[in-house]
Parts: structure tokens; C-alpha cells; sequence
């Protein structure tokens, strides 16, 4: 696969090296982002500019960024979101001037994601992230404080410490915002950068929830596939898309994650797939897994053909894996497995293409 990534969190946050990556057979991209600019701010040129030198410099490349984030004036509908959705176009504009093609973001409310233990044990002896539903019974606060002991001292994606201290103003500020007027909050949002991302060639790939499901009252809208045509359907255009994340929608067993990449690659609206497993374990409990179908609940074969056949050519990634061989660094996000992963997918990749030559 030609736009196979790795996320990468940067020099000054992530164990893992450029040159490390760049040693996965296969894999041509990095997919990375600003960590240090507020949420809401101008993303500058010269950051901007020397993330993508950087990457270069490895001799891969840069064309996603995951995630330019979303201001929570914007998913509440604040007066002051048209300041926020300014800046947005902004760095949509400084980010097409660098070669970005491809803008991952989410539109959940508060939590960008949840997993009730970072480090369940397989019988392997590896670690994963595990979600139980009971466990959510708990307070927000306790289940940030469980996140932050938990995470190896790294600071995960959506769980930026300044945000999460605004927890009960967060959560106020969201007390009147129900699935419709998120949904109106995002039409809004897309109807004013979807004009500046046609002009500039910069695609936005919308995340799904996960888990795909309400959490403490909060409104989900990203949820399956019905969903995904309400999301089109707000703004017509090839420039308002899908990151199609398999472990996301798998978490629901009632989500056809195949069938949903076939109508959605086939109808060019899924710039930007992440690929993983995940194991159903009832009553709306999962945890995570190696990439392989048989370590899962999802059939990964099914998944890329399905990619294959629908003539899927945009940006790929392996998402969380297990804590293998000792390593010990951000949940989810750690070298060996994620490398098992992508090598992985390229074998059915090219398993798939041979076939049908």
C-alpha cells in the first residue's frame, strides 16, 4: 500500500524514533500533529514547517495530520465559536501550503475517547486497553484520575491535562447540547471550512466516537452508518469525509464495518482508514488486540479486501496495539505491535492483490 503511516507524537513526546519507523517495511508516512498550540489557535508556519522538515529528513512523508482538534466553543455553539472556526481556517490554509492533503478531527463532546483499564492482561502475557461498561458507573473525575496514573507518565491524545481541569465546566457548558444541536453545531462548522478546503485541496476526515455509544449524558453522533449519511448529507462534498476507524465502529457488533468501508471508499467519501482489532467480550465489554483476525472479533481479511476491491488509494494506518517485549511507553500507541500491524495488513494486501490479478 503505497500511503501506509505510523502515528507519531513528536521529538519531545514519543520513546519511538523517526529512523525507527522508517525501518517498517512498507511504510511511507508519518502521521503526526502540533501537540503544543492550544486548541482553538492558529496552527503557525514555522511549526508547522519544521515538523514536516523533520519527517522529510527520515526520508518519509507527511500528508496527515491527526488531529487539528476542535474548540468546545464550536461543538456548543457559542457566540464565540466563529473566532475559533476563523482560526481553523487558517490553519487549514498554513497546513495545504506544507503538502497537507488530509485533516483527521473528532466532534465528541468532552472525551475523545474512553477505556476503563490501560493495561489488561492477555494470555500472551501483552497488555492492552480495555473498556467495561460497569466500570463507567464511576465519576468523570474519577475516571481521568484512573487515566493519568495509568498512561506511563505520557500525556494521551484528548486527555490534555489543561482541558481535563475544566471537567465540571465542561460538563455544565454541555448540559444543553443534545445529539440535534451537536449535529447543528458540526453542519454549522462544515458549512464555513468546507469552502476553504476545496480551495485549498485539504480533505477533513471525520473520527467516529468511541465507543460508539452516549457516555454521562454526553451526545454521540458518529456512531455507525446511518450516522455517517446524516454527516454527508450536511454538507455535499468529496472534501467532507470519514476517517473510517475499524476498532471504533467494531465496538458495536451491530456495525458491518466492511460493508461500511465498501459504500463509503466506493463513494470516494474515506480519505484516511486506521485499521485494528478488538474482542467482544458481552454485554458491551471489549478489549483491544493484535491486528490478526483470529486474535479478534473483526475479520481484517474482509476489511481490506474490502478497501481493495472498492480501489481504496488514500492514507492507511495500523491503530492501538499491544505492549509487547517489554516495551512499556504510551498505551496503545507503542512500536513493536503497531509494526507487527502494518506488516500484517501489506502481507493481506498483497495476498489480495495477487488473487485478483
Amino acid at each position: 500500500m503505497k500511503n501506509m503511516g505510523f502515528r507519531w507524537f513528536g521529538l519531545n513526546d514519543d520513546a519511538i524514533k523517526l529512523e525507527e519507523i522508517k525501518q517498517i517495511p512498507g511504510t511511507t508516512q508519518v502521521v503526526g500533529a502540533l501537540y503544543d498550540v492550544p486548541v482553538g489557535e492558529v496552527w503557525p508556519e514555522e511549526k508547522i514547517k519544521a515538523l514536516k522538515d523533520e519527517v522529510e529528513a527520515a526520508g518519509l512523508k507527511l500528508e496527515v495530520i491527526e488531529s487539528v482538534n476542535i474548540h468546545d466553543d464550536i461543538k456548543i455553539g457559542l457566540p464565540s465559536r466563529d473566532k475559533y472556526i476563523e482560526n481553523y481556517k487558517q490553519t487549514i490554509k498554513n497546513l495545504a501550503k506544507y503538502g497537507i492533503k488530509v485533516i483527521c478531527y473528532n466532534f465528541m463532546p468532552v472525551f475523545d475517547w474512553l477505556r476503563t483499564n490501560l493495561h489488561y492482561q492477555l494470555a500472551d502475557g501483552s497488555n492492552v486497553m480495555e473498556f467495561e461498561e460497569k466500570l463507567v458507573e464511576k465519576s468523570p473525575e474519577e475516571i481521568i484520575k484512573d487515566v493519568q496514573e495509568n498512561s506511563n507518565g505520557y500525556i494521551l491524545p484528548g486527555w490534555e491535562p489543561e482541558r481535563l481541569a475544566e471537567i465540571k465546566r465542561l460538563f455544565d457548558a454541555y448540559k444543553d447540547v443534545d445529539a440535534e444541536k451537536l449535529t447543528e453545531n458540526l453542519k454549522y462548522f462544515l458549512d464555513e471550512i468546507i469552502p476553504v478546503c476545496e480551495e485549498y485541496d485539504v480533505r477533513m476526515a471525520m473520527h467516529p466516537d468511541d465507543p460508539p455509544r452516549p457516555l454521562f449524558g454526553l451526545p454521540r453522533i458518529y456512531k455507525n452508518r446511518d450516522d455517517m449519511v446524516a454527516i454527508e448529507e450536511l454538507h455535499e462534498s468529496r472534501y467532507n469525509g470519514f476517517t473510517i476507524c475499524t476498532g471504533s465502529l467494531g465496538e458495536n457488533p451491530d456495525n458491518d464495518v466492511p460493508a461500511i468501508v465498501r459504500e463509503f471508499v466506493g463513494k470516494d467519501r474515506a480519505p484516511f482508514i486506521h485499521v485494528r482489532n478488538i474482542k467482544h467480550m458481552g454485554n458491551g465489554n471489549f478489549h483491544e488486540s493484535a491486528h490478526l483476525s483470529s486474535e479478534g472479533s473483526l475479520d481484517i481479511y474482509e476489511i481490506m479486501k474490502a478497501l481493495h476491491d472498492e480501489g481504496f488509494d488514500g492514507y492507511i494506518r495500523p491503530d492501538h496495539g499491544r505492549n509487547i517485549w517489554g516495551e512499556d511507553g504510551r498505551p496503545g500507541y507503542g512500536l513493536y505491535d503497531r509494526a507487527l500491524g502494518i506488516a500484517y495488513l501489506n502481507g493481506l494486501w498483497e495476498a489480495i492483490d495477487k488473487e485478483e490479478k
